[in-house]
């Protein structure tokens, strides 16, 4: 579901980065740094959403013989924290991934932790229920 449809936006009113599993790397946060510098962005958003394939790959573990194997093996913590927990293992990892993505957003030099302690952004985790449309913050 697009996230315009999801919280009423038109298009271009919100600046999207989408990823399978929420990954992060220097690509993705250069992007994320170039909102928040030039575009002034107040809020990001990690957004995970039930039934999310990467992490069920990664829930489900193996190895695979394309680029899929980079997103298994970055999810391999959340999957591992999941399942420390009790209940739906796919479930936790969704949220402990989306939980990860945030610390690590907040955390990041030179761009992200500063904007985050004078204010000028906000970092928020979140998971969409398809079934339901109802957007949860979780971290």
């Amino acid at each position: 579901m697009p996230p315009e449809i999801i919280f009423d936006q038109g298009l271009g009113d919100l600046f999207i980065i989408r990823v399978a599993g929420n990954i992060l790397s220097d690509e993705i946060l250069g992007s994320i740094e170039y909102a928040v510098e030039h575009l002034h962005v107040p809020l990001i958003m990690v957004l995970g959403h039930d039934k999310c394939g990467a992490v069920s790959a990664a829930v489900e573990g193996g190895e695979t013989r394309n680029h899929i194997q980079a997103l298994v093996e970055a999810l391999r913590p959340a999957v591992a924290a999941a399942k420390t927990q009790g209940g739906n293992v796919i479930s936790n990892a969704i949220d402990a991934n989306v939980q990860r993505a945030v610390a690590a957003l907040r955390e990041s030099e030179p761009v992200l932790s500063p904007a985050c302690a004078a204010g000028h952004v906000q970092i928020i985790g979140a998971r969409y229920n398809l079934d339901t449309g109802e957007v949860k913050i979780i971290a």
